[in-house]
């Protein structure tokens, strides 16, 4: 955990700092300006200008290969979500069914069903469905970051209030609370950055589009707090026992 940090600036910050150098945001082989399909991979882009035409071509079957990794890893985890909620009551129970070798089929089974389906929004009303659907995922995931921001920030809170040294946590992240604040600040600035231009120019259907991700979030979480009665829970009634704690010697 401790070179996370470290891998994700090289890796990811590093390379679009070195591509964002070299190639310009308005380069004509990035997008296909009648559509604002995307044309080429800035990966690629870099590799043919440097005359690696191999280069290219691999670099195309890794990103190819990493699309198909990040749906597979997508369906899995979807899929146990899904039967991890069925087993608390939070879904039918019918998705808890696991076959002999422990798979939740039924569950595995509802998840394909559903990407399918998002899928084949893809042609309908000229991509206009799907892009609604790819604007709900996309926020929920910044919303999800918020919400391990916020987490995060009341965990750390609650631990010391209780009388706990972070100190006897097997990670204490550094410079707390700076991180999950940032985290927060930055994610909430990405989301209501969305489509900053449709708002200026009243374009309605075009925010509704960019931003439906919200309202839906908050449809989901008023349900859920109203069927099940939830409130937030007080610091000092938080339950931190499950953070693991190394006895000092």
């Amino acid at each position: 955990i401790h070179t996370v940090f470290w891998r994700i600036m090289i890796f990811y910050i590093g390379a679009i700092t070195v591509i964002g150098f070299l190639i310009a945001f308005n380069d004509s082989r990035l997008l296909h300006t009648e559509t604002e399909d995307v044309a080429y991979s800035p990966f690629t882009l870099v590799f043919e200008r440097a005359g690696i035409g191999i280069a290219a071509a691999l670099m195309n079957a890794v990103i190819l290969t990493a699309v198909l990794s990040a749906g597979n890893s997508g369906l899995y985890a979807s899929t146990r979500m899904l039967h991890s909620m069925a087993l608390q009551g939070q879904a039918p129970a019918w998705f808890s069914y696991v076959n002999r070798h422990g798979v939740p089929v039924r569950a595995l089974g509802a998840t394909a069903l559903v990407g399918a389906a998002g899928f084949l929004t893809a042609v309908v009303g000229q991509n206009t469905a799907y892009a609604w659907l790819v604007n709900v995922s996309a926020l929920c995931g910044f919303i999800v970051w918020l919400g391990i921001a916020a987490c995060h920030f009341r965990f750390r809170r609650a631990y010391v209030l209780q009388g706990n040294d972070p100190a006897d946590l097997p990670y204490q992240a550094p410079w707390f609370p700076l991180g999950p604040v940032l985290a927060f600040a930055l994610c909430a600035l990405v989301i209501l950055g969305q489509n900053y231009e449709a708002v200026f120019k009243g374009q309605l259907v075009e925010v509704l589009s960019s931003y439906i991700g919200l309202p839906v979030f908050g449809a989901i979480w008023l349900g859920h707090r109203l069927v099940t009665g939830s409130r937030m829970v007080r610091l000092e009634e938080a339950d931190v026992s499950g953070a693991v704690v190394r006895e000092r010697s």
